[in-house]
């Protein structure tokens, strides 16, 4: 098995997406407290990460890679087109479920939410280069697998309970993924040489950096859905 395949299918296995919480979230099995503790959470998330591209990109060498993780950086801002940045999509989607914006921009984090979100800083912004890779493979290698359980759910939702609800912000990721997963395959090559992402390029270390920034990224990402499991609070409104 090569490198990029073994790490693909490293992905694929982790409790980031392979957990109680999003198995409920599929078939839309959520209170509405907990819907909404869902919907205030995972805008931090979509407000922080342009801010934690930038960190990768900042203190990346490669500039083959670079040119990778600016492709998904334009990509989250829109793609020139201000309308289409995908944090401004997110509010779209809490308005149209009736939470306001600026009470879930102050409303505090959980405690596991505040761990992702702080864990991916350190880890996209890492001066380990390969652990910083890493992390940023782990987390768009599983986005697919994530949007195809969070829009069934949030389709069930719309029809039964959110007639208003605005599904862009989700449905637009989903159509993106197989592009910025296409982004890091990339970036895999260009550190791997020429034409193989099989791993000959990379140090035995670096193999282990790199493995440690997707392990890092995907416990970071299964406890944030773990917290929202056990968080019964509704969000303010």
């Amino acid at each position: 098995m090569s490198f990029y395949s073994e790490m693909r299918a490293s992905v694929l296995r982790h409790g980031a997406i392979n957990n109680p919480y999003l198995d409920r979230f599929k078939i839309g099995d959520l209170t509405d407290e907990e819907f909404r503790g869902f919907a205030g959470e995972f805008y931090n998330f979509a407000r922080f990460f342009p801010k934690i591209l930038v960190a990768q990109l900042v203190n990346t060498e490669d500039e083959a890679v670079a040119d990778e993780l600016t492709t998904v950086l334009y990509s989250e801002l829109g793609d020139g087109r201000a309308k289409n940045r995908h944090e401004l999509l997110y509010r779209d989607f809490l308005r149209s479920v009736g939470i306001d914006v600026h009470a879930a921009m102050a409303r505090p984090m959980l405690p596991s939410t505040k761990a992702y979100i702080e864990g991916m800083e350190q880890l996209y912004g890492s001066g380990n280069h390969a652990t910083a890779l890493g992390a940023s493979f782990g987390l768009e290698n599983m986005a697919i697998t994530m949007w195809d359980h969070l829009i069934p759910g949030l389709a069930r939702l719309q029809k039964e309970r959110y007639p208003r609800m605005d599904l862009t912000y989700f449905t637009f990721h989903r159509e993106l993924e197989s592009t910025h997963e296409e982004a890091m395959k990339k970036a895999v090559a260009a550190v791997e040489g020429p034409g193989d992402a099989g791993g000959g390029g990379m140090s035995e270390r670096e193999r282990e950096d790199f493995r440690r920034g997707v392990k890092a990224v995907l416990d970071y990402l299964e406890g944030f859905w773990m917290g929202l499991d056990h968080a019964r609070t509704p969000q303010a409104a």
